[in-house]
């Protein structure tokens, strides 16, 4: 095992693109760190300073206390498993597995215990006799990873391993990952676009934006608490909504109103939101995520500023709850935070927003599949405001304290 320490670590290429900046994160012994974020945003390139396979141009990276900037990447004791596979086609499953260890002459009997163990680990021992046009992509992904398994390293470093697999499959296969590194308990970094393997997978996950690091945290508290719009969009699925909102008291009980809707801010929300105080009578961001969205005909009890009005532009039945879209009729939240997740996602209209005139704001609600919503008609929805989520329009940081 090894503690992986990057301080102040950045990488700016020849032509002055600069990749990462100054990237600080310190990986326990046995720790499983996910660093996700959009395509370019820098994750893949710390992944290849931490191997050695690109120089790094500023700050310092530490493998168990010893600094390795300029140390050869066989030296550095690390594994790596890519997204493709590379395997060779003429080798057996065995032979695939050993050719490392074969270069480093190790004894025929240690290479063969080796090779056996990390069969028995990932499912593989009746395959090692066959040649990788004889398996599925799931298997030649374990042979991928025993390869590097074999090794016995110092830390994984994986680089969208599941990336070229099926739905069906990466779900699988992000399963077997986790409980493979838990049983092995070595240091393994893992790079992924797909929040939902990052959620899933990571002891903590590493939220990174064009090459810098947001925020580090355990999956559920960058789900309950994150730092920014940013986070906050990017992790959790479906989106966080997010909408503009006149944040005011009355009869001393705080209230955000957005769109003609009303909604209370109960007092152990505000208590531990206490920066709240300040931006009485100002705008801020409310974000809602929509699992904490309900249909009110299932939640009759619901008092009625914890409701909102709206029509069902769409419904989803997903068998074990139903996702429908619907609109709030006030202007969406323009920033350059929102404008990347929109763009990361291939919908650009953020950016052709006109600033004059009311705007609608596309709002998803997650609800139980016994919901009667229904495409064009109207729907009463209780939010739960106890989850309610506030950023500062101008900064796009998270209003804690």
């Amino acid at each position: 095992m090894a503690e992986i320490v990057l301080d102040d670590v950045s990488k700016v290429y020849a032509d002055g693109t600069l990749a990462v900046s100054d990237l600080s994160l310190d990986i326990e012994d046995g720790e499983f760190v996910v660093l996700v974020g959009p395509s370019g945003c820098g994750k893949t390139t710390a992944l290849r300073m931490i191997a050695g396979l690109e120089s790094i141009s500023g700050g310092t990276l530490s493998i168990d206390d010893r600094v390795v900037n300029g140390v050869p990447p066989k030296e550095r004791d690390i594994a790596m498993v890519f997204q493709n596979y590379a395997l060779y086609p003429h080798m057996t499953v065995y032979d695939n597995m050993a050719f490392g260890l074969k270069l480093r002459k190790l004894p025929k009997t240690e290479i063969d215990r080796r090779v056996r163990e990390a069969g028995d680990i990932l499912g593989l021992d009746d395959l090692l006799q066959r040649k990788p046009k004889a398996l599925s992509g799931g298997q030649r992904q374990r042979v991928a990873m025993g390869r590097a398994i074999v090794r016995e390293p110092k830390a994984f470093l994986m680089d969208e391993p599941l990336s070229n697999l099926d739905a069906k499959l990466r779900v699988q296969m992000r399963t077997e990952i986790a409980r493979i590194q838990h049983e092995l308990n070595v240091t393994t970094i893992y790079v992924t676009h797909d929040q939902v393997e990052a959620m899933t997978m990571g002891d903590r996950v590493a939220v990174i934006r064009k090459g810098k690091l947001q925020q580090v945290d355990t999956p559920q508290r960058l789900y309950d608490h994150p730092v920014n719009l940013f986070v906050a969009g990017f992790i959790g699925s479906p989106a966080m909504n997010m909408v503009e909102a006149t944040l005011s008291t009355s009869n001393g009980a705080a209230i955000v109103e957005f769109g003609g809707q009303k909604l209370s801010v109960p007092p152990e929300v505000v208590a531990s939101h206490p920066a709240l105080a300040s931006f009485e009578g100002e705008t801020v961001v409310v974000g809602v995520r929509p699992e904490d969205l309900e249909d009110a005909s299932l939640v009759p009890e619901a008092p009625a500023d914890r409701r909102i009005q709206t029509t069902v532009d769409l419904r989803e039945s997903l068998g074990a709850d139903v996702v429908i879209h619907f609109t709030v009729h006030a202007p969406p939240v323009i920033t350059e935070d929102t404008k990347e997740l929109a763009h990361d996602v291939g919908h650009d209209k953020l950016e052709a927003v006109q600033p004059t005139g009311v705007q609608d704001s596309e709002f998803l609600a997650r609800l139980s599949p016994r919901t009667t919503a229904t495409k064009g008609e109207p729907i009463e929805l209780v939010v739960d405001v106890a989850r309610l989520h506030f950023f500062e329009p101008s900064t796009g940081l998270a209003i804690y304290d």
